[in-house]
């Protein structure tokens, strides 16, 4: 009896889930324009409203798997030099998986961006040791215990903001994921400290139903 009651619970969230996919615009978008995963339209409708990716532009992009968000900034900012009529940019994604390959941007796969040992080799690859833009769609693997998993993405980012502090160059532009909770606003006002402009963005691509968000600090007071 136990083993049908887990059995029918598994099968009824698969077929919410496929039932939910079937019906993503985002989703059936993906497949049509290639990228990786349906994040993409994420930063796609951040960067088409402030454009915060320009050509010539350097950018880390950090929990970076499987690489759609690379793939928007490689087309962003020109990395693969496609319009020579403009500065061709770099994109260096990133993640503790593993990434597959992408042409035009540089991988870090199967590392911590958080261990110091990480931020040799990220320097050792940007063109000018720091970026114009770090981007963070990272999370860490959820418990389900929201206040807990709220805390550790805000972790994570307080520790980009750490990183930026050696690698983001004055005025640069820092992109977070952040789950809605009470210390969103410890996060709001460690950002309003390092940068002049902080603001919090839902995109449409984001599901309704999730706590997610987004801070766009931008002009990094920084040296």
């Amino acid at each position: 009896l136990h083993s049908t009651a887990r059995f029918l619970k598994k099968t009824g969230t698969e077929h919410w889930w496929w039932e939910r996919q079937s019906k993503d615009p985002f989703v059936k978008a993906t497949k049509r324009q290639h990228y990786r995963c349906r994040s993409a339209f994420k930063l796609l409708e951040i960067d088409d409203k402030l454009r915060i990716l320009r050509p010539g532009l350097s950018v880390l992009d950090c929990g970076a798997a499987p690489g759609a968000w690379s793939q928007v900034a490689v087309e962003r900012v020109n990395a693969l030099g496609t319009d020579p009529a403009v500065p061709a940019g770099f994109v260096l994604g990133v993640d503790l998986q593993r990434i597959s390959p992408l042409e035009g941007a540089v991988f870090l796969s199967e590392t911590d961006v958080a261990d110091p040992s990480t931020l040799r080799r990220i320097q050792s690859l940007l063109p000018a040791e720091k970026v114009d833009v770090i981007l963070s769609d990272m999370a860490p693997n959820a418990t389900g215990i929201k206040e807990l998993d709220h805390q550790k993405l805000i972790n994570l980012c307080l520790g980009l903001l750490n990183l930026s502090q050696s690698i983001l160059k004055p005025k640069g532009t820092m992109l977070c994921k952040f789950w809605d909770g009470r210390e969103s606003s410890l996060l709001q006002n460690r950002l309003k400290e390092q940068f002049q402009d902080v603001r919090t963005i839902k995109p449409q691509a984001s599901r309704k139903d999730s706590a997610e968000s987004y801070y766009l600090a931008r002009l990094y007071k920084g040296k």
